[in-house]
Order: structure tokens, then C-alpha cells, then sequence
């Protein structure tokens, strides 16, 4: 069975940090990218950030310099650092793990809400 569980959401002040993370199991971690979404209220879901199986990194524009994905394969886990954050950050952040074929599966999201 196949479960992405990510935590580490919650209330931040503007300019604040918060580091997410996204534990997988039931899977062969390593063959996967891993991705971060994100859903505003009223929104549509978008890509935050990427990172492929050989590590390469892609963002979204919005978070450029702000944001940053990592991952540790020895813990099957993906990581989102996310520093200076902006009220327009709020959302839900939900873990995507994809790769060729029908393998593509998803968290159930936490919550990020940056206000003062």
C-alpha cells in the first residue's frame, strides 16, 4: 500500500520559515520524482517545486530563491524549505510521486498559513 505523508505545515508570521516533509512508503522511493503542489482557496492546484530521481531541482517562478526541495533517499523522504514567506503563500501543499507509467500517487496535504 502506498502512502505519502506529509507534515510540518501551520501558522507562520510573514517572513517567516517552515520546513515541510513528505514520508513515503510502499514504493521504490528512489525511481520516483518527487513534487510539491500547492491549493489556494478559490484556486486552481499548482506546481511549487520538482525534484527528479537524479536530483534535478525545478521551481515555479513565485518561489525562486525562497523556496528549496531536497531529498534524502535513505529516508523516503522529500523535503520543501520554505523561508520568506509571503501571505500568497498560503495553501494546502500536497506530495506528488510520479514516474513512467501508471505510478502516480499523492498525500493527503497540509496546510500552510502565513498571516500575522
Amino acid at each position: 500500500q502506498v502512502q505519502l505523508v506529509e507534515s510540518g505545515g501551520g501558522l507562520v508570521q510573514p517572513g517567516g520559515s517552515l520546513r515541510l516533509s513528505c514520508a513515503a512508503s510502499g514504493i521504490f522511493f528512489r525511481l520516483y520524482a518527487m513534487v510539491w503542489y500547492r491549493q489556494a482557496p478559490g484556486k486552481q492546484r499548482e506546481l511549487v517545486a520538482g525534484i527528479t530521481s537524479g536530483n534535478r531541482t525545478n521551481y515555479v517562478d513565485s518561489i525562486k530563491g525562497r523556496f528549496t526541495i531536497s531529498r534524502d533517499n535513505t529516508k523516503n523522504t522529500v523535503y520543501l524549505q520554505m523561508n520568506s514567506l509571503k501571505p500568497e503563500d498560503t495553501a494546502v501543499y500536497y506530495c506528488n510521486a510520479v514516474r513512467e507509467g501508471p505510478y502516480n500517487y499523492w498525500g493527503q496535504g497540509t496546510q500552510v498559513t502565513v498571516s500575522s
